[in-house]
């Protein structure tokens, strides 16, 4: 079993994200939006928690200061870009947010790919409410980052089977690998605390799980790892979980 880093990736990424729901936002906000994207991303890259104060609410502003200070602990060394993405089928703008980077943990050295789109609400520029649409995250430790594939689905019905796949890009010969696989429920995620993954052995394509959609819309958080003789790849992903009415 192994402590998974990546849920710690996982909640920081989703540091904007709330139970509230935004509502529709006139086009004319088209260019407030793209300013508010420009004074993220420079806030983030700034490495100073304090520096999001003037981009959030009042009532935000604790919670996005003590989810970056956590993430910046894991995750000191990282670039965010942050880009307005399309709106969403209500109207509401989006952002796109990529983080890359390096990471420490137990001796290993990862490389960090991650991204999240929110759809966010502005009230004189400074962000009153968001919700988070996708989020996806990828860790590689080893001097040569093995080559992999996260296939699992943005978006699935209510009470369906999907698949959740870690593939294996390039051939590993007579290589053994181990995996494992974990829904992260919401409290894990907002305590950010680092689950223990059990592990058990692969086939050397890769990690390959069907798993069940709840009955209720919502999402699931998949925690994915994958131990090779060269390193580990843990992934993480959100799914939204819709109704098919």
């Amino acid at each position: 079993m192994r402590r998974f880093l990546g849920v710690t990736l996982v909640s920081a990424m989703a540091m904007l994200l709330s139970p509230t729901h935004s509502v529709a936002q006139p086009a004319r906000q088209g260019s407030a939006v793209e300013r508010f994207s420009d004074r993220l991303q420079t806030a983030l890259n700034s490495g100073s928690a304090s520096s999001l104060d003037t981009l959030a609410s009042v009532d935000l502003q604790p919670v996005l200061a003590q989810r970056l200070a956590r993430f910046q602990q894991d995750f000191p060394e990282v670039t965010w870009q942050v880009k307005p993405a399309a709106p969403t089928p209500d109207g509401r703008p989006t952002l796109s947010l990529r983080v890359r980077g390096v990471a420490e943990s137990e001796g290993l050295t990862y490389a960090l790919e991650a991204s999240e789109e929110i759809a966010i609400r502005l009230d004189n520029g400074q962000l009153v409410e968001q919700e988070l649409l996708t989020q996806q995250s990828l860790l590689r430790s080893g001097e040569r980052p093995l080559a992999v594939k996260v296939a699992i689905p943005d978006v699935v019905l209510t009470g369906s089977r999907y698949d959740v796949d870690l593939i294996v890009e390039e051939p590993l010969g007579q290589a053994l690998v181990a995996g494992g696989l974990i829904n992260l429920t919401d409290d894990q995620l907002l305590a950010q605390v680092r689950p223990n993954l059990p592990l058990a052995p692969q086939g050397g394509g890769g990690l390959f799980k069907s798993v069940q959609a709840p009955q209720q819309p919502g999402s699931q958080s998949w925690a994915v790892m994958l131990v090779h003789p060269d390193g580990v790849v843990t992934a993480t992903k959100r799914v939204r979980v819709v109704s098919s009415n």
